[in-house]
């Protein structure tokens, strides 16, 4: 059965593969993007198959908009990705002003507004799924991406609770954490002027390793792509799909060290329970 996806961030990477892919087995595509003339070759061969709109998911206003034209257009949208990102690659002392407020307006303050948007429509015709596309970077950390780990655990939690407050209403919420992958979403990190007092550190290590080359990028865009539909396909709704083999050993190894650290302060943490609450004995 054909879909209707709604999809942000189609002009590189995992929203332009995904509509390529969807459009290519017959399912419509609205696509939304800041540069709408970048998808000009797929709106010249699928035709009506394929709804373009310029958005800017910074802009709350164009957001709602935006989302609201999409369903009236299109009737019934089933999927809703919310993909579009931007990313900081610099130290805590290193980045803007500017930059900070970006990334947050992008990756965290955005795709809230696309889900906030989007529920009412999902609500009123009694189903759909919604993916936010998140990274390995919202369960775990690496140097250099403390303000893009910002937003992304940030919207990983808004969306661990939104999906409990949707599922009476018959929508699904997943968050896709794809790992390192050659998407060019690399050389489109923002940057910043490098502080040499972090040279001999994590943060410059880190900077090292995607200068030559040695930040390993292991998996397959198309391979991600294909598993976020086959996801859909499936009808499962797991909360979070892990993609990657450096999603899977690093997420799983932050966890394990987060429990052990938890554990350990088992008790400090029954030690604070009110007196007139603790059971005798």
């Amino acid at each position: 059965m054909a879909r209707t996806w709604f999809i942000t961030g189609t002009s590189s990477g995992f929203g332009r593969l995904l509509t390529e892919r969807l459009l290519a087995r017959g399912d419509r595509v609205a696509a939304t993007l800041r540069r709408p003339e970048t998808l000009d070759d797929l709106r010249a061969a699928h035709g009506d198959l394929l709804w373009v709109a310029r958005l800017d998911v910074t802009d709350a206003g164009q957001v709602r908009k935006v989302v609201d034209e999409a369903f009236a257009a299109l009737g019934t949208i089933d999927v809703v990705v919310n993909n579009a990102g931007y990313g900081v690659f610099a130290s805590v002392e290193e980045a803007t002003d500017e930059q900070i407020r970006q990334v947050i307006a992008t990756n965290l303050l955005g795709s809230m507004d696309v889900i906030r948007a989007a529920l009412p429509h999902l609500r009123a015709q009694g189903h759909g799924r919604i993916l936010q596309v998140s990274t390995a970077g919202g369960q775990t950390t690496y140097p250099n991406f403390g303000y893009y780990h910002a937003s992304k655990w940030g919207i990983e939690g808004f969306c661990e609770t939104v999906a409990r407050e949707i599922e009476p209403f018959g929508i699904g919420l997943t968050i896709v954490e794809p790992g390192a992958t050659p998407t060019g979403f690399g050389g489109a990190l923002a940057t910043a002027p490098i502080m040499a007092e972090y040279d001999r550190t994590p943060a410059g290590d880190t900077r090292r390793a995607l200068a030559d080359g040695t930040f390993r990028l292991d998996n397959d865009p198309e391979k991600i792509a294909r598993a976020m539909i086959d996801l859909v396909d499936s009808r499962e709704v797991p909360l979070r799909l892990p993609l990657g083999s450096d999603t899977y050993r690093d997420v799983r190894a932050s966890l394990v060290a987060r429990l052990a650290e938890h554990d350990a302060h088992r008790e400090v943490a029954l030690s604070v329970v009110r007196d007139d609450l603790v059971a005798p004995g």
